[in-house]
């Protein structure tokens, strides 16, 4: 006779077959430390209102994702990170890809680029152009987007702490086009708090950081009305060590901050926040990435249009990137990567995301090579053309579990955003080491059990088998050196008294309240490099030290 409730069945039928088959472990749970069930059904979701949950896609609150039609109306962009080396093979690789198929691009920049130095600085030697393309001047952008046409395509930058004279370069590229400003499409990152939190790469303490994010997003809102002048990066919080709940919460405090900064300069919130853009990772545990995604979009619908009453639908929607876990790459067995990757990219599409990145399966050894680069490529196409998967709006909306960890994950997300206001916001929490803390107990906890044989990694505590030779690609001590040596050239050509002037004018407005976005241009086209650049601002703002957390 069939259960008539869920404890009914689990007193029955459950029970009786757990006589005969033990559960393979005690408890079962996700990597936010969620226990699950058995099963879900209706009773696990008793107070569920479709109208107040979920709705409809395209409508509020976006649960369901932010396009009517998703992608019956056209696929997600397809964006591959990349950048390595010098322009010129930054530049081979990017008409490569969109030879591909590729439909957006995004640029990498080197470790020195990403921290304000020049390639001739003493602290870049022996990193320039390793993770990323280095960019010192307005002549290496040049190269970099040389043949493409920047009317035509968007492109996304991973660059934060000196993203307002980089965003200025990529305007001057495209003033040479001869292409206005307002027609330019792509997006910055700009998250300078989760460097503080989890990656690193800061240049600047908290507040002057803050003040030249809300500088781009006003020039943004007047002059690159298509633009996200902000990409705020829940991936980097992720790629630490923290939970998927964390991730969530963490990121939302940083907008937060944001938000009000901005706000506090004078703008109208529904003058800049339609443009906010984000950037997170999907990991393993499939339906708890599926589920972190709508939990998010829900969450941001709510803190716009409750806690900073934004009117305009536009600024309760989350529109991100995704690109599939970095962290969860393995030096072992490197092709079991692509399985990796391919679970993670079906999560962040049944999860609605508007574009995505596959990390390479050769990643835990070098920068993708132009093999592994395309096979990524081609994994998001088979995707999009040949699965189905895109053929229905949120396809596993309404499942039981699915709603479940919804739910769960926006509750618990929740938890982490009221803990940071009691604090003081991100910015103070930062400071206090909150999440650092948080996230290093987190990524204590997710190892142990990796070494415990609790958490397996296949090919890594079980499954051992020898790993085949892939093809690594290297990026040689040349680079450095050309670089260098560009660097020469282009001081020696160009105008150093109208340097000199542009710089000494981006000084007087840093240490004023005028946008720095004017003098970043004026700057930039003048030929001052990165460095001399960031080295004005370091003057005038100083530089910020680790916030230890122990």
């Amino acid at each position: 006779m069939a259960s008539k409730s869920k404890q009914e069945w689990r007193e029955t039928t459950l029970a009786s077959a757990l006589k005969r088959f033990p559960e393979r472990q005690d408890k079962f749970e996700t990597t936010s430390n969620i226990e699950v069930d058995t099963v879900y059904t209706p009773e696990d979701s008793a107070d569920f209102d479709y109208l107040r949950d979920l709705g409809y896609p395209g409508e509020y609150p976006f649960t369901r994702g932010v396009q009517p039609d998703m992608y019956r109306g056209r696929v997600w962009t397809m964006r591959q990170y990349a950048g390595f080396g010098s322009a010129e093979e930054t530049n081979q690789r990017y008409h490569y890809l969109l030879e591909q198929g590729q439909t957006g691009l995004s640029v990498a920049f080197d470790l020195p680029t990403q921290i304000g130095y020049d390639s001739d600085h003493l602290l870049a030697r022996g990193e320039v152009g390793k993770v990323g393309v280095a960019v010192d001047s307005l002549q290496d952008m040049e190269t970099i987007f040389e043949g493409i046409p920047l009317d035509k395509i968007s492109t996304s930058m991973t660059i934060n702490a000196p993203c307002a004279p980089i965003l200025a370069m990529y305007i001057a590229v495209a003033k040479k086009q001869g292409i206005e400003s307002a027609k330019l499409d792509g997006t910055t990152q700009n998250d300078v708090l989760k460097e503080y939190i989890a990656r690193g790469t800061y240049i600047f303490p908290p507040k002057p950081s803050i003040r030249l994010i809300a500088d781009t997003a006003a020039y943004c809102s007047k002059y690159l009305p298509r633009w996200n002048y902000i990409n705020i990066a829940g991936y980097h919080i992720r790629e630490a060590g923290s939970t998927a709940a964390q991730e969530i919460g963490f990121t939302l405090a940083d907008a937060i901050e944001y938000v009000q900064a901005i706000i506090d300069t004078g703008l109208d919130v529904d003058s800049f926040a339609p443009r906010i853009s984000w950037i997170f990772q999907t990991h393993n545990n499939f339906f708890e990435e599926v589920a972190k995604l709508r939990a998010l979009r829900r969450l941001w619908a709510k803190i716009m249009k409750e806690r900073f009453d934004a009117k305009n639908p536009r600024s309760w929607m989350f529109r991100t990137h995704v690109q599939t876990g970095g962290v969860t790459l393995t030096s072992q067995q490197p092709m079991n990567n692509i399985v990796r990757a391919t679970v993670q990219a079906l999560a962040a599409v049944l999860g609605g995301v508007q574009s995505l990145a596959i990390s390479c399966y050769d990643e835990g050894h070098c920068i993708p090579t132009e093999d592994a680069v395309r096979q990524s490529l081609r994994l998001q196409q088979i995707l999009a053309y040949e699965s189905n998967v895109a053929d229905v709006a949120d396809p596993l909306g309404g499942s039981y579990y699915t709603e479940f960890l919804t739910n769960k994950l926006e509750e618990e997300a929740s938890k982490y955003i009221a803990k940071i206001d009691n604090l003081g916001g991100a910015a103070a929490a930062i400071e206090q080491g909150y999440q650092q803390r948080e996230i290093q107990e987190a990524s204590y906890h997710y190892q142990q059990e990796i070494e415990s044989g609790k958490r397996v990694v296949v090919g890594v505590n079980k499954f051992i088998s020898p790993s085949p030779k892939i093809t690594l690609s290297r990026v040689g001590p040349e680079v450095e050196i050309n670089q260098k040596k560009k660097l020469v050239q282009i001081k020696n050509g160009r105008d150093n008294d109208k340097v000199k002037q542009t710089l000494k004018r981006l000084e007087d407005v840093a240490r004023g309240k005028d946008n720095t976005m004017p003098a970043f241009l004026e700057c930039v086209e003048a030929y001052a490099t990165l460095g001399e650049m960031c080295d004005v601002l370091r003057k005038v703002f100083g530089t910020q030290k680790e916030f230890l957390a122990f």
